[in-house]
């Protein structure tokens, strides 16, 4: 005897079909009239309101190393994602969604290799004398502040290999931390960073979504993969620039490619990209989660190969809450096919990737020349 479906499955199976049928005949309604994307006032992280930015380096007599720092609003929600085979990091684990901490008071990221986590016990510093982190006693300096980070290998890279950041470097970039700062290149974590043989750097996009949503993002660009198109001599990301971003380049000249080609060069053996993401919009930490992942896909885009054993790529996420979905929608921890939360979390995490790449191709139009490691502009002076 055929086995047939309970009345009671069938009910559900009708539900669940007319709210699929429903969603779809919303987005085919809505398609044509969502605006475009649009790059934010800054095209930069500080657009995400609340967020301070600050770097502090080292250039000259063996150095060429930094660290940067970024200062969220209190309550703001973190997680993060390594997909890098060499990793280092600091507090990583307690943003995983199954751990206790939600919210960050800093992300500090470094050169200095390993000796670089150095810098976020500088940021606690800064963060204590201010009594802000996590609330364990009755009084007011009674805190344990929260700084993951993560650092970058840049070692040697001025010189001297003994001139490493210390946690004097994560104090002074948490001092120096603005909502103003929007430099870029050669600054913070990425003094001293390479990429794919050329000079890498710190780079910064951001969108505006149709719904009013920012995403941004910020990298500190030095892997042992190129970001350059062997084929043309453009950049992977420019691909990903929102409206004329990136409509001023131009393909270099074929006799620059080829130059550079020919040229025998050793990338360095040790590296890491890494990139912190943020959006104004109210999100839990498991939806951190899958934004942070996403960010790994703009990298993936825009530099090749990615993700090494030599590599320690890794992004961190952060919400910071400020605005609500349109219909206020909460986080209910399931994912449920139908429910329209996660299809406007999607463009978020959409929207990160590309971030990503568009903030690879910056970090390389404003990287400057330093002793054997020339800039892409400088290599190739006809883009």
């Amino acid at each position: 005897m055929k086995n047939f479906p309970h009345t009671e499955d069938k009910t559900r199976l009708l539900q669940l079909r007319l709210q699929i049928d429903q969603f779809v005949d919303y987005r085919l309604a809505n398609v044509m009239t969502i605006p475009a994307p649009m790059r934010g006032t800054h095209n930069h992280l500080i657009d995400i309101r609340g967020i301070h930015v600050g770097h502090h380096q080292m250039i000259g007599d063996g150095w060429l190393s930094g660290t940067t720092v970024i200062l969220p609003p209190q309550g703001t929600v973190a997680s993060a994602d390594v997909r890098g085979g060499g990793p280092g990091t600091r507090e990583t684990d307690c943003l995983a969604p199954t751990t206790m901490v939600s919210s960050v008071d800093a992300v500090c990221i470094s050169g200095g290799s390993a000796y670089g986590l150095d810098t976020a016990g500088g940021v606690v510093r800064w963060l204590a004398s201010r009594n802000r982190g996590l609330k364990i006693g009755p009084e007011a300096h009674h805190v344990v502040p929260i700084v993951p980070a993560a650092v970058l290998f840049d070692l040697g890279a001025g010189g001297n290999f003994k001139n490493q950041p210390t946690a004097d470097f994560g104090w002074e970039a948490a001092n120096r931390a603005s909502v103003t700062d929007t430099r870029l290149g050669n600054i913070g974590a990425g003094t001293g960073a390479r990429s794919g043989g050329l000079k890498g750097g710190i780079g910064s996009a951001s969108v505006v979504l149709h719904n009013g949503i920012t995403v941004a993002a910020l990298v500190a660009l030095n892997s042992a993969g190129s970001t350059v198109d062997p084929k043309s001599g453009e950049l992977f990301g420019a691909r990903y620039g929102l409206g004329d971003e990136f409509e001023h380049l131009h393909a270099p000249k074929k006799d620059e490619l080829r130059t550079w080609l020919e040229i025998e060069r050793t990338p360095p053996q040790l590296n890491t990209t890494l990139a912190v993401i943020a959006t104004d919009v109210r999100l839990a930490k498991h939806e951190c989660t899958r934004i942070a992942a996403s960010g790994h896909d703009g990298m993936a885009r825009s530099i090749s190969p990615i993700h090494l054993y030599t590599d320690g790529d890794t992004v961190f996420a952060l919400s910071t809450g400020e605005k609500e979905f349109p219909e206020g929608e909460a986080a209910s921890g399931a994912i449920r096919t139908g429910d329209e939360r996660i299809y406007k979390i999607n463009e978020i995490i959409s929207a990160a990737a590309d971030c990503v790449a568009r903030a690879v191709v910056h970090a390389m139009l404003n990287a400057e020349s330093v002793s054997t490691w020339t800039s892409y502009h400088d290599t190739f002076p006809s883009t």
